[in-house]
């Protein structure tokens, strides 16, 4: 098997949520409770609720938490202090990891499938997520031994990368793979993160679409699209 990749691909650099876990829905759950509470004490019982498939995929998904809440806050007019952007951020994480207790993590059996393969391919792996539960959301799911390198929330925290649409934490994760970033690849389901794949120039990025939006991830930089990692290994078989 190719993996569906260029020939030129030595590395694979993989986002968390919605790509290799079904944690994508529980945080787009998490931030309408947290975003709904905030809108209704605001603006009182005629609020505009939180859309947690159109305001997630453009203002939220796979940004830093409190970038996420400042950029969805923003487009309702919104502009609260620091402290206000940063304890709503609070909230909405003790709501993820509240739901992940309760629920438990999935990894999607397609992203086992290809983990496993592009390991039998010699092919390191990293994760690269603006989570700061990302090392125990890996371990819950099971997968953690497939990767070298993971840069999350915390590491891009303690390195002072900025996240995603800015290219920085993927840039990191080549680097600590010890490739170029033209020979590695991304797989992202985020908008934010494809932008920020093709904004660092790396060798082929993937886009992962899970809501139906496949357009627009390719207009964000996706060479190509899938529904599900399996699907590349298919085409390859």
């Amino acid at each position: 098997m190719r993996l569906g990749l260029p020939d030129s691909i030595r590395a694979c650099l993989f986002d968390l949520d919605g790509v290799l876990t079904q944690t994508a829905k529980v945080h787009a759950a998490a931030w309408k409770t947290m975003f709904d509470d905030y809108l209704r004490e605001r603006d009182g019982p005629g609020f505009r609720p939180f859309d947690k498939v159109a305001d997630y995929d453009e203002y939220v998904d796979g940004k830093p938490r409190d970038d996420g809440t400042r950029s969805f806050l923003a487009s309702r007019g919104i502009e609260p202090s620091g402290d206000e952007i940063h304890r709503l951020g609070l909230r909405k994480n003790e709501l993820v990891l509240r739901m992940i207790h309760e629920r438990g993590v999935q990894a999607y059996d397609g992203s086992v499938r290809y983990l496993r393969a592009a390991t039998e391919a010699g092919l390191p792996c990293a994760v690269v997520s603006s989570s700061t539960n990302c090392k125990d959301v890996l371990a819950a799911a099971g997968i953690e031994h497939f990767f070298a390198v993971r840069v999350d929330g915390n590491v891009a925290h303690e390195r002072g990368l900025s996240g995603k649409p800015a290219p920085d934490t993927f840039l990191a994760g080549a680097a600590d793979l010890r490739v170029e970033p033209a020979e590695a690849v991304v797989y992202e389901d985020a908008l934010a993160g494809v932008a920020a794949g093709r904004a660092g120039h790396f060798g082929f990025v993937v886009g992962v679409d899970r809501v139906g939006q496949a357009e627009q991830l390719r207009a964000h930089g996706a060479d190509t699209v899938v529904e599900d990692l399996a699907e590349l290994l298919e085409d390859d078989a």
